[in-house]
């Protein structure tokens, strides 16, 4: 009687401990909602697609040097901000002060 009531005591500890060995674990929140990936930010508008007499002499820092002649060729040539009549390639029609490319 002692051998069974020893071994019912040892089994019920053995269950019991391993009922304890076991974590606790939750779910929070509802896992079908899906958060939707965060809105990307507008693209900036790069250097180079802004242009014009204007933005080039702000950018340069030295506007009269757009006038001169002899100036390095990082201040540019008066090709790229004079606009050409469709009919008439050789002749200039204007200068483009401001200009946006898409």
């Amino acid at each position: 009687m002692k051998k069974t009531l020893i071994a019912g005591a040892l089994a019920l500890a053995v269950s019991g401990s391993l009922c304890f060995g076991q974590g606790l674990s939750t779910t929070t929140g509802n896992p079908s909602i899906v958060i939707p990936p965060k809105p990307t930010p507008p693209e900036r508008i790069t250097p180079s697609a802004r242009g014009g007499v204007v933005f080039t002499a702000v950018r340069n820092g030295n506007p009269l040097q757009m006038l001169n002649p002899a100036a390095p060729a990082r201040y540019g040539n008066a090709q790229e901000h004079v606009t050409y009549d469709p009919n008439n390639p050789g002749k200039p029609k204007g200068i483009k002060l401001f200009e946006w490319t898409f």
